[in-house]
């Protein structure tokens, strides 16, 4: 397994197998002896690939183990061909890379929304015995039977990192955030990134939606000495990502706390400053609710501000609906 994806699905796809040609003959009550009338049979379900923006990962494809497209019908006389086998369209977020799980060839990559890539042909459908009436064999019984489908075991990589990325001090309760933000089942994984492990958590959201958070040590803990490397690794957020800055409620000054953090990041990494921010204030068990307004009042006005406490697991759905809003 590289080291640089989070999300990873294997899958099963066939595609339809084409239906089988006809063999019919023309009967009616004044042609006895009609010519061969029977059609072909229809193409066998294709598999298609679809890039979607609403999706961060590949969540909604975990449990799917098989996905089969329908098979083509088969002909009938009057020359009437069977119906096309439905087509089948994988929805995956943007940015998914799709390979051969026996070669690793990679088949194919979604890039932009709505791209449409052909991942199985489904098989064609068969003569039907009309085509083969020659002049000298009028009366042909024969007719083809329909292709096969395709059958093949494929993995699905997703090569984005995060969607979200916490900044703060130690102890501002970004763990814990994690933790609990991706309760659901949290794909927590250790990523060995020079000397600091980020931790990364698929968080599910309302209708099977999900995104990628990632808790990045080390970007301020000992970034004079030069050890703040979890800048390299937030560029790999490169979607339309948020920064989430978790100050804890009892720190002495928030909004100087705050532009202590800004400043880092910008001094390793100017571009990280244009990022959209979302500001998580957390620990509110350790202070008084009427504090909200002062804590507000310290900090910028034109970001969104988040009140949470993850060990009482307050305000952490509010937090997921406008991580959602901002990341869409």
């Amino acid at each position: 397994m590289t080291s640089n994806f989070i999300d990873y699905v294997k899958i099963n796809l066939r595609s339809g197998k084409g239906g089988s040609g006809s063999m019919h003959f023309r009967r009616e009550k004044h042609v006895p002896k009609g010519g061969p009338d029977g059609g072909d049979g229809g193409r066998g379900g294709h598999i298609y690939l679809v890039g979607n923006a609403q999706h961060w990962t590949l969540l909604h494809l975990k449990y799917q183990k098989h996905i089969i497209a329908d098979n083509g019908k088969g002909g009938e006389g009057g020359r009437r061909t069977g119906a096309q086998g439905e087509d089948v369209y994988i929805e995956v977020p943007l940015g998914t890379i799709v390979r051969d799980a026996e070669t690793n060839e990679q088949i194919a990559e979604v890039t932009s929304a709505g791209e449409k890539v052909l991942l199985l042909p489904g098989g064609r459908g068969g003569l039907g015995n009309q085509h083969f009436k020659s002049s000298t064999n009028q009366a042909p019984r024969h007719a083809q039977p329909g292709e096969p489908g395709q059958d093949i075991w494929v993995v699905m990589e997703l090569k984005v990192l995060a969607d979200v990325g916490l900044v703060g001090f130690p102890n501002a309760g970004k763990s814990t955030l994690l933790s609990v933000m991706s309760a659901a089942k949290p794909e927590i994984a250790d990523y060995p990134f020079t000397t600091l492990v980020p931790q990364l958590g698929v968080v599910e959201y309302r209708d099977y939606k999900s995104f990628i958070m990632a808790d990045i040590p080390g970007i301020i803990e000992g970034a004079a000495e030069g050890k703040g490397l979890g800048t390299r690794f937030l560029r790999h957020i490169e979607r339309n990502s948020i920064l989430c800055f978790v100050i804890p409620a009892d720190a002495e000054d928030w909004g100087k706390t705050y532009k202590i953090l800004l400043k880092e990041l910008k001094k390793h990494n100017p571009d990280l400053a244009d990022k959209q921010k979302i500001i998580v204030i957390s620990k509110m068990d350790l202070s008084i609710p009427e504090m909200e307004a002062e804590i507000r009042a310290s900090l910028p006005k034109k970001l969104p501000v988040q009140f949470i406490s993850a060990i009482k697991q307050e305000g952490i759905q509010e937090l997921k609906d406008v991580i959602w809003k901002t990341l869409n």
